[in-house]
Formats: structure tokens, C-alpha cells, sequence
């Protein structure tokens, strides 16, 4: 019995990774990719009960058809709310994964030099995102800050905590699920870009927000 949910985890896993294969995915593509993966987490699961009930095959066969419908909510979720985020001014919007969107925000656009306190212009742009996230209560928001190079790597760490620490109070403040909310400060340590031209260290000024599903979410 086990020898068969076996059979059935490696098959749902090979449709897997056959799925994550091949040109570039549109909307559609991606939310039959998040269907087979949750199913591939479904009959993983569904073997464990069932090898505990001492029905493995049923087990994995009622975990995988549950794990794809969850995993299809979950991209055409994540499809929906990708497009809606593009539509908002002043944010570069990437899809790193099936369960993740990434959303890039330049601390021009967010904060005077060397300053963390946000300038009244950005509130804007960060009042539709606040509007977005909270029509998406069940995703996890990670808030990041980031600088270029000049300064110290204490005061640039510093500098990062405290203006991703005010983009998510902001967020929070209006309507957003502080239990949601997970802030992270890099300083320089992660840079996009050269930090010896002007445009480089640009790039490297940011804050980035990363919105991840719940299946996404708990798996880091």
C-alpha cells in the first residue's frame, strides 16, 4: 500500500515539474501550475492520513484532488491581484514565483535623503496598496528596506529598518493586519545595481514588499 502512494506522490511530482517547464506562462498557465502543485502537497499529505487510517492509496488520491483545488484558488488569486497592483502608479510589480508578487517601491518616490520619514506624496501610491492588501487578508507582507552604499553600514542598516518599519506602520495603519506584517532591514547588503554611478545607487534606495500566499508563506 505504501508502494502505491508512493507511485502517486512521484507522478503528481513529475506533472509538477513538467508544469514549471517551457515559455512563459500566462494568467491561465499559472493557475493550472498552482493546481498541480498544490496537488503534489495534497497527495503528500493525503499518504500520511491515509497511511495512518491504513488506506494510503485513497489517502493520496482525496489529498491530491483537495491540494489541486486549493492550489487553483491560490493562483487565480495571485493572478488577480498581480493585475490589480500593476495598475498603481510608481511600483514595478514582478512575479518571482507561483505563490509570490513582489512589489518595488524607490525611496525617491517614499523619502527625502537621508531621511526615513515618509514624504506626503508617497502616501498616495502606499493608500492603494494598503487598498489592495487588505482584499487579500489571508497573504503574508513582508516589508523591506534597502539603501545604496553611501554612509556607514550602521547608519545605512539603521536607516533601512526605520523606513521599512514606517511603510509598514503606514500600511497597518490603514487597514492592514499588523499579524500579517513582517519587517526586514538589509542596509546595503543586498544591492540591485553598482553603487559607483548615480543610477545605480538609485536602484539600490528602495523599499521592496513582498506578498506571499499562505501556502507560499509557510513553507519559508
Amino acid at each position: 500500500m505504501i508502494r502505491k502512494a508512493t507511485t502517486l506522490i512521484f507522478i503528481a511530482a513529475f506533472a509538477a515539474a513538467c508544469a514549471t517547464t517551457g515559455d512563459a506562462p500566462n494568467d491561465n498557465q499559472k493557475t493550472k501550475r498552482g493546481a498541480t502543485i498544490g496537488a503534489v502537497a495534497g497527495a503528500i499529505a493525503g499518504a500520511v492520513i491515509g497511511n495512518q487510517s491504513g488506506n494510503n492509496r485513497t489517502g493520496a488520491v482525496v489529498g491530491a484532488a483537495a491540494g489541486a483545488a486549493v492550489g487553483a484558488a491560490i493562483g487565480h488569486r495571485m493572478d488577480k491581484q498581480e493585475e490589480e497592483l500593476k495598475q498603481i502608479p510608481g511600483v514595478d510589480v514582478t512575479r518571482p514565483s507561483e505563490g509570490e508578487i513582489n512589489v518595488r517601491l524607490t525611496s525617491d518616490i517614499l523619502f527625502d535623503f537621508n531621511s526615513a520619514a515618509l514624504r506626503p506624496e508617497s502616501r498616495t501610491t502606499l493608500s492603494e496598496l494598503g487598498e489592495n492588501f487588505r482584499q487579500y487578508p489571508d497573504n503574508t507582507i513582508i516589508v523591506e528596506g534597502h539603501t545604496d552604499s553611501v554612509g556607514t553600514d550602521s547608519y545605512n542598516q539603521r536607516l533601512s529598518e526605520e523606513r521599512a518599519a514606517n511603510v509598514a506602520d503606514y500600511l497597518i495603519d490603514h487597514g492592514v493586519s499588523a499579524s500579517k506584517v513582517i519587517v526586514y532591514g538589509f542596509g546595503e547588503s543586498r544591492p540591485k545595481s553598482s553603487n559607483d554611478t548615480a543610477d545605480g545607487r538609485q536602484l539600490n534606495r528602495r523599499v521592496e514588499i513582498h506578498i506571499r500566499a499562505p501556502q507560499q508563506a509557510s513553507a519559508q
